[in-house]
């Protein structure tokens, strides 16, 4: 079985990262819900929320057994894109819409990110099974965001 480099340890440390700003991304998302009217939605982003707590916990499983630090920290990006979803809702507003434009927003960045770890030749393949399979998994909830958005314009 092929070992993770310094360099796939570096992805995998990314993709905690992404995993982490998705978590924080929903949690905001739910906190600018209103409670009137928003209860699915509220529901679909807590699922999002475990969903990415399931994927960071399997990408810091890989990382512990080569004996690294996961570094529990967020990424630049995600950092961005809480701004941008900060500067968004004081602008248009807390709305079903906007909160659901800034969710795909963050669920593309998260797409790309998964993308990018597997163009990197580093990663063995196992880890580049499973990272596939979360890639997949967020592509179907990219989607149901997506879907949602467009049915609430």
């Amino acid at each position: 079985m092929k070992t993770i480099s310094e360099e796939g340890t570096m992805v995998l440390r990314d993709l905690v990262r992404i995993n982490n700003d998705r978590i924080k991304g929903y949690e905001r998302a739910i906190h600018e819900l209103s409670d009137e009217g928003n209860g699915d939605l509220k529901a679909i982003f807590a699922d999002m929320i475990k969903e990415s707590h399931n994927f960071r916990n399997q990408l810091m499983e890989e990382l512990e057994v080569k004996g690294e630090d996961a570094q529990l920290g967020t990424s630049t990006a995600g950092k961005i894109y809480r701004s941008w979803m900060d500067i968004k809702s004081a602008f248009t507003g807390s709305d079903r819409t906007s909160i659901l434009e800034s969710c795909e927003y963050g669920e593309d960045a998260a797409q790309k990110a998964y993308n990018t770890a597997l163009d990197d030749s580093n990663i063995p393949e196992y880890i580049r099974e499973m990272i596939a399979e979360q890639r997949h998994s967020l592509k179907l909830s990219h989607d149901q965001i997506k879907v949602l958005r467009d049915q609430s314009k």
